[in-house]
């Protein structure tokens, strides 16, 4: 039967069903001849070449084609590496623009549009049929029932963030159906929004969902997969493996479903997105989208040899953000996003890769200048990852206005001081303010710094504490991968132990590393697990692990379900108080005229903190007052907001050390609240008055309360 194919339109890229039949649309500038390849349920192709070329796109519309329709591309151009072409029509390729893929791409070579066993090996010409190990873009109804869903947009001071893997979070869920684990719909179980509302947490932060490349020749020879995703082959495509419907398609409906449930619950949907790089890696991977489409256009080359690639990601390539066409797909699959598909904002992984230009990073490059004017995306959460591998890729703290940013700094700076290194107290203060150092310069708030002491990349917290090396091993690459210096600390045994008192001084650190996340000002960031004990076995790149080193463990240990009522507690416990929640900085001084500061920092004899004890690296203990009528903004309908103060000890030191009481504050009346060595938050039954002491245990943080109601400023 002969295929209808009527002009359509170069506007919308993509497959567009508009409820009557399918236009179909692929830029490509350096193409001579495009072709749309369907399949049938059998996987039989039939190729129709596009008739029409308009602004370097080809496109056609199809009345007979529907929802449910498999397709890709075939791509004619020429073949000369040496100037950035690789088109090869023998390779199927997916359209960039794709809605749903049905399927993983499976190993082999017809995926190379080159002959492995060829000397330079590129620069040769491979023509075997790529068909069968491709994955089909799928013609999707975008129509959705969203029952009124909107965007939540919860203030950024009230944010605690929870990065997480959307399989690794309910794999092995004992409440969450088997058919439901580990996919879309397992997320949006109430059992899994039930943990993270008990929580506390107002924000998922989910590792990538758009369709990667899930089998590399590299990992599949090793038994291995690409488990956390980073390595996108579409941009608007949610990752199939996650459905659990099993029906083609479905998954962007099942994403859909998921988003209006945790909304309902309160919680926004942050997406973790890969527009540096793609799956296809350097001038050896594989042809599978980008790179057979138009080489040239999406992929930044070396300018002296556009056989290679320029590569800021450490993964192969980059793409070529500089070219209107790139930046305009990044843009649309942005918009996409958070309009069709109801996200709150986006966390962008290596983001320094984004703003070169000319090989430089800048922040006055085009992709922001984009997104600050674009009426959807400027009014999103947008998060950055401020680093990337190239000459001057580490960018903390130099984004510009909207953006928030992943503080490497924070992490470093925290993990260092409970593991007692030799950092200053200046350094402590200014993470534990909000990072006013980085930030303050350029206009923004404190809401800037992304707080975390672990992510997806590195140790768990329960790792953190419990090795001093990585342990690799099982990533099959003789544990020379992963990073090598963690800042970590077992406390006193490599890894698994019996030994009672580095049990309880891990369980400790733990305490006092959460408790500090949760305190510090900014927006804390937690990893899924590190609330309730979960180790990779000192594995510190668990990247290729689809498995239980990498899934959240349930069932939990008589101390791990204590450290997660601890944290529970603790998230809840900060919630209630905006005083540590603030929107702007400290100011050092008092805002409604009374004798006492907004923040005060103390020595461990009650005397104000002195300029030169600042970089005094040796110095690990400390005490900040933090003064709850001493908040500066005011609530959105411009009511003065009030709180309880807090003294805050913190005693990195070995051993207990007794504080005194500050002069300023003695008039206050104190209560016990929490005491990282006991085991965490106290029933304020223990009181402090003028002359006391406060024992502070060895590497532990104390807390003293002092209610709105009952404090007495000095006259």
């Amino acid at each position: 039967m002969d295929i209808v194919q009527l002009p359509g339109t170069a506007n919308v890229l993509g497959a567009s069903w508009d409820g009557k039949g399918t236009n179909f649309a692929l830029f490509s500038e350096n193409a001579t001849k495009v072709e749309l390849c369907l399949f049938d349920a059998a996987g039989h192709e039939t190729a129709i070449e596009l008739q029409e070329y308009y602004n370097f796109t080809w496109h056609g519309y199809f009345p007979d084609v529907k929802p449910g329709q498999y397709y890709g591309y075939r791509v004619h151009g020429p073949y000369d590496p040496h100037n950035g072409h690789r088109f090869n029509p023998s390779k199927l390729l997916i359209d960039p623009y794709a809605y749903a893929i049905a399927g993983n791409v499976e190993h082999g070579q017809a995926l190379f549009g080159y002959d492995w066993d060829q000397e330079a090996a590129d620069l040769s010409y491979y023509d075997a049929d790529s068909a069968a190990l491709m994955p089909k873009c799928v013609v999707v109804d975008t129509q959705f029932d969203w029952e009124g869903d909107h965007r939540l947009e919860i203030p950024w001071n009230k944010t605690i963030i929870y990065e997480m893997h959307v399989k690794g979070y309910t794999q092995q869920h004992p409440g969450i159906p088997k058919k439901l684990r580990g996919t879309y719909a397992g997320l949006a179980h109430p059992e899994a929004i039930a943990h993270l509302q008990s929580l506390g947490i107002t924000a998922v932060e989910l590792m990538p969902i758009h369709h990667f490349y899930k089998h590399p020749g590299y990992l599949v020879e090793k038994g291995l997969s690409n488990y956390w995703g980073y390595d996108s082959i579409s941009y608007f495509a949610p990752y199939s493996g996650y459905s659990a419907s099993g029906i083609d398609g479905e998954q962007v409906r099942e994403f859909k479903e998921m988003v209006k449930a945790l909304h309902k619950a309160g919680i926004e949907v942050i997406l973790d997105v890969v527009y540096n790089h793609t799956g296809e890696g350097n001038h050896l991977g594989p042809t599978l989208t980008f790179r057979g489409v138009d080489n040239a256009s999406y992929y930044r080359l070396v300018g002296d040899d556009r056989r290679y690639y320029m590569d800021y990601t450490g993964c192969g390539n980059s793409l070529n953000v500089s070219n209107p066409q790139v930046l305009k797909l990044i843009m649309d699959s942005l918009r996409y996003w958070v309009l069709e598909m109801h996200v709150d904002g986006f966390r962008f992984d290596l983001a320094s890769a984004l703003a070169r230009e000319l090989y430089e990073q800048g922040t006055l490059a085009s992709f922001f200048d984009i997104i600050h004017q674009d009426p959807v995306l400027s009014k999103v959460k947008l998060i950055a990852e401020p680093w990337d591998v190239g000459p001057g890729g580490y960018q903390v703290g130099k984004f510009p206005l909207l953006w928030s940013e992943w503080n490497g700094r924070y992490r470093d700076t925290a993990r260092d001081f409970w593991r007692g290194e030799d950092s200053t107290l200046a350094e402590f203060a200014y993470r534990f303010t909000g990072s006013s150092d980085l930030y303050e310069y350029s206009g923004r708030r404190p809401h800037a710094s992304i707080n975390f002491i672990t992510a997806h990349d590195g140790f768990t917290l329960l790792d953190l504490v419990s090795y001093n090396h990585k342990h690799n091993e099982a990533n099959g690459e003789d544990n020379r991968d992963g990073e090598d210096h963690n800042r970590s600390w077992n406390c006193g045994a490599e890894g698994k132990t019996k030994k009672r008192d580095v049990l309880q001084l891990r369980e400790q650190q733990r305490r006092n590393l959460m408790t500090t996340l949760m305190f510090s000002q900014g927006v804390p960031m937690l990893v899924a697990g590190d609330e309730m004990g979960r180790t990779q076995r000192g594995n510190n790149n668990a990247y290729c692990h689809d498995d239980k080193i990498s899934w959240l463990n349930w069932k939990l240990s008589k101390s791990d379900q204590a450290f997660l009522d601890y944290t529970r507690q603790l998230i809840h416990f900060v919630l209630e108080h905006p005083v540590f929640r603030r929107r702007q900085w400290f100011q050092g001084r008092a805002i409604y005229g009374s004798e006492v500061s907004d923040i005060g920092w103390f020595n461990v004899d009650g005397s104000l903190m002195m300029a030169e004890q600042w970089n005094a690296g040796f110095i690990k203990s400390l005490a900040v007052f933090l003064n709850g009528q001493e908040i500066a903004t005011p609530n959105h309908r411009g009511e003065r907001i009030t709180d309880d103060s807090f003294l805050i000890f913190f005693n990195a030191h070995y051993e207990m050390l007794e504080f005194t009481l500050p002069e300023p504050l003695k008039e206050y009346t104190w209560h016990l609240t929490l005491d990282t060595k006991a085991g965490g938050f106290a029933d304020s039954s223990e009181c402090f008055e003028q002359g006391q002491q406060i024992p502070v245990s060895g590497r532990s943080i104390v807390v003293l309360q002092c209610q709105r109601e009952d404090i007495q400023l000095n006259k």
